[in-house]
């Protein structure tokens, strides 16, 4: 992260709710950039990495959802928390679903948010500052969860991306499969095992004998790097 400070920018059409936003996350030790729309948020993005996005869902013209959709199918994973006014459950499975790593419901505590920005972070950060590893041909940037095969990008779900930051934290060392599912979720290991084989079928030259991604018997799953 830049300056030892990770760069937000806020989405949100609302300026009060995007100047509140922008006070309580310089005082809480962030740095911060802000956007009226999901035109701004692109321009701003094209000239500078950002850490992480505060993204509202009823904007006009392109909502949050649509803009985290479009990001996802460019393989831009940079890590979004929604926020919305929307607190039924299939509003939130619908902003999830899109590839957002958090939803939040307004109104909210600024405690709570907070505390979701910071976990979210965490989850994104690089081991012992390594920022990327490669096996055969592919490379993967664990600080931005962008996978490139022969140097062009892969799109993968936040699950997938999820998946493999984890393993490459690790590489060399088995990783239990219950280990590879997110805290709290109701992911078994027949479900992890179906990820790992839509990851070798994005990764590996030969996905039924994988030469990076193996199965460890007893023990989960190892990534070999090179």
């Amino acid at each position: 992260m830049k300056d030892d400070l990770a760069h937000i920018l806020v989405v949100d059409d609302d300026t009060r709710i995007r100047e509140l936003l922008r006070s309580y996350l310089r005082d809480n030790g962030f740095r911060v950039s802000v956007a009226a729309n999901a035109q701004t948020a692109r321009e701003k993005m094209a000239g500078l990495e950002f850490d992480l996005l505060v993204l509202d869902v009823m904007m006009p013209d392109e909502s949050g959802v649509e803009f985290t959709q479009s990001l996802r199918e460019v393989a831009n994973n940079v890590p979004i928390l929604m926020l919305s006014a929307l607190s039924q459950s299939d509003d939130r499975i619908a902003g999830l679903a899109s590839g957002s790593d958090d939803y939040l419901a307004k109104p909210f505590e600024p405690t709570e948010l907070l505390l979701r920005i910071r976990n979210i972070l965490k989850r994104h950060s690089p081991a012992s500052g390594m920022d990327e590893v490669s096996f055969g041909v592919c490379t993967f940037s664990l600080k931005r969860g962008e996978l490139k095969r022969n140097n062009q990008p892969v799109r993968l779900t936040t699950r997938e991306r999820d998946l493999l930051r984890m393993l490459a934290q690790r590489a060399g060392q088995p990783v239990a499969r219950h280990d590879l599912a997110p805290p709290g979720s109701e992911d078994n290991a027949r479900s992890v095992d179906v990820l790992v084989n839509r990851l070798r079928g994005k990764v590996e030259d030969n996905p039924s004998q994988p030469a990076y991604l193996q199965t460890v018997r007893g023990a989960g799953y190892v990534l070999h790097l090179d």
